[in-house]
């Protein structure tokens, strides 16, 4: 089942993504177009000039005696007729996307809408279900224009888009219709307002809530070190972020990193750090390592870490029985997690090992490894690692993390490959949680496109070791005003580096005072409690959670329900 939910969820993203796909590519044509015809229109601007300078010279002559004579009739005809056939740039855009789906992504539609059952809980967004259910019974037409009885039009075609949609006539241009339910369609489910069937990611959004909840709503809230009087709760944060922002008024003055500017639209100005210096005695202690271990082997290193923490253990099989004696299984249990670790695969393993086959390492691997022992076997040794080390060198272990992901090439056979638009290629992104002393607790593997808040979330929630993580630093690209609520509400301190530092805005907790305010009394502390409980027990998606949640600039708003 668990493999079925991701094939479904595959070919959801897959439908998200080519909608997606053809308005972006569409704008990129257009507005390369645009800027090609701007070497065109470089012409028709000195045109304009002379025709300005004779209209000047003349402003009492006729048009037929001052303006024909600088730019001909028909000249001036064949740029009216250009300007109105290009039209608006929204226009534009649409023809282009409508002449792609139509050409070539349409003959998609029928084979995803016939495996895929979309639902909603919401009768806001059902309209969209009728519209999607009538475009499967119009496929066994093949009419390009139907008539408007019967055809869901309310809720489905916003206004502006119906002028392009619908004739003078009356009648529907069907390609145009369904492009548009499916850019309906993907924002809805984006949001999780509509969700489907098998999925797992794109299930029920209910799936995502505790059933529970109303009947041990004390329980969850003591859990998560929360009071379940909103008013209290909202007075607390409000109180809270008034007392921060004026440590932070009275530090500004005294403090010569950071500036506030009174001129442009970047108004914080924050001095760059200077590097740390080496650490004395780092350059000894790796010459050091060199001399005494030249040329370790990483399997030796593997092998020296089994014994020493045991992880071995971890790695039950899902077999009924196990018929391999215990060395015999460690020993290959070694070499498939080195062959995997390194990418070097099996069979290249298997050849430099004489007494075991490429098929024996096989069976072990598929019977043996699989995410859950992965995860506690990483555990193991991450605690091992915290609780050897000298204090006296390494210091206290501490309560802080750092986390960032970093991009592997993968084949597109891969169901989670994509492009990355930022660094280029196809590939999937590992998500690393490091402690303070470089040791990592926990890794995730994810998309490329997928919410590295999501992601650090999940890592602080699940990682298996002893540490407490209490503070979490990430990069831009890890926090949000959602994520920010939603640490505080698990426990556990954000701590950002945002790049765009001077285009930050600070919301203040008055409706009085100058800025945009938070709107408190509005503030949806029943449902973010039931998602906070559901993301701390474990049994639910970070990712699918904050799907359910929107951000604006300076106001904190709540789930779409």
């Amino acid at each position: 089942m668990m493999r079925e939910a991701q094939i479904i969820d595959g070919m959801i993203d897959l439908l998200v993504e080519t909608i997606h796909k053809i308005g972006v590519r569409s704008k990129r044509k257009v507005v390369g177009g645009i800027a090609r015809d701007i070497e065109k229109v470089y012409g028709k601007e000195r045109l304009l000039v002379d025709i300005a300078g004779a209209a000047i010279e003349a402003p009492g002559g006729r048009v037929c005696d001052v303006i024909f004579p600088v730019a001909g009739k028909e000249k001036l005809a064949a740029i009216v007729k250009e300007h109105r056939a290009k039209g608006t740039l929204e226009r534009r855009i649409y023809q282009v996307m409508r002449g792609s789906y139509a050409g070539h992504y349409r003959r998609i539609l029928p084979k995803l809408l016939s495996v895929l059952e979309f639902r909603s809980n919401n009768a806001v967004h059902r309209p969209v279900l009728g519209a999607l259910d009538w475009i499967r019974r119009a496929f066994e037409t093949g009419c390009r224009v139907v008539p408007r009885n019967g055809v869901p039009i309310e809720g489905v075609i916003p206004p502006k888009c119906r002028g392009a949609i619908i004739g003078k006539d009356g009648r529907i241009n069907r390609i145009s219709y369904e492009l548009c339910v499916l850019s309906q369609l993907r924002d809805r489910i984006r949001a999780k307002e509509i969700w489907v069937v098998g999925a797992d990611h794109y299930r029920n959004p209910d799936d995502d809530l505790p059933k529970d909840f109303e009947s041990r709503r004390a329980a969850y809230y003591n859990a998560l070190n929360l009071t379940s009087d909103a008013r209290a709760f909202t007075r607390k944060i409000q109180a809270e972020l008034e007392r921060e922002l004026r440590l932070l008024n009275a530090e500004l003055p005294r403090n010569d990193k950071a500036r506030i500017l009174w001129r442009g639209e970047n108004r914080i100005s924050i001095t760059p750090f200077q590097p740390l210096p080496e650490p004395q005695g780092l350059r000894s202690v790796k010459a050091e390592i060199g001399r005494r271990w030249p040329m370790t082997e990483l399997l030796d290193v593997l092998k020296e870490t089994a014994l020493d923490t045991g992880f071995l253990d971890a790695f039950e099989t899902s077999a009924s029985r196990v018929a391999l004696s215990r060395g015999a299984l460690d020993r290959r249990l070694i070499l498939c997690l080195y062959g995997l670790g390194t990418n070097a695969g099996l069979k290249r393993v298997a050849a430099g090992c004489p007494d075991v086959s490429y098929e024996e390492l096989l069976h072990v691997g598929r019977r043996f490894i699989h995410r859950d022992a992965l995860e506690a076997a990483c555990g193991r040794v991450a605690n091992a690692t915290l609780a050897i080390r000298n204090t006296a060198i390494w210091g206290e272990a501490g309560t802080a993390c750092a986390s960032d992901s970093k991009k592997f090439g993968a084949w597109d056979g891969n169901l989670m490959t994509e492009w990355h638009v930022r660094y280029g290629g196809r590939g999937v992104m590992i998500y690393w949680h490091v402690e303070k002393g470089s040791t990592c607790v926990f890794s995730q593997l994810k998309r490329c496109s997928s919410s590295e808040v999501a992601s650090m979330i999940k890592g602080v929630l699940r990682h298996c070791t002893d540490m407490e993580i209490q503070r979490q630093y990430v990069d831009s690209h890890g926090q949000s005003s959602i994520g920010f609520a939603f640490c505080h509400l698990l426990g556990f301190e954000l701590a950002p580096r945002l790049k765009a530092i001077a285009r930050q805005t600070l919301a203040l907790p008055h409706p009085g005072l100058r800025a945009c305010p938070i709107c408190f009394p509005f503030f949806p502390a029943s449902s973010t409690g039931r998602r906070s409980s559901r993301m701390h027990s474990g049994l639910a998606d970070p990712e699918a959670i904050l799907r359910r949640f929107a951000r604006a600039r300076g106001v904190v708003v709540g789930p779409k329900t």
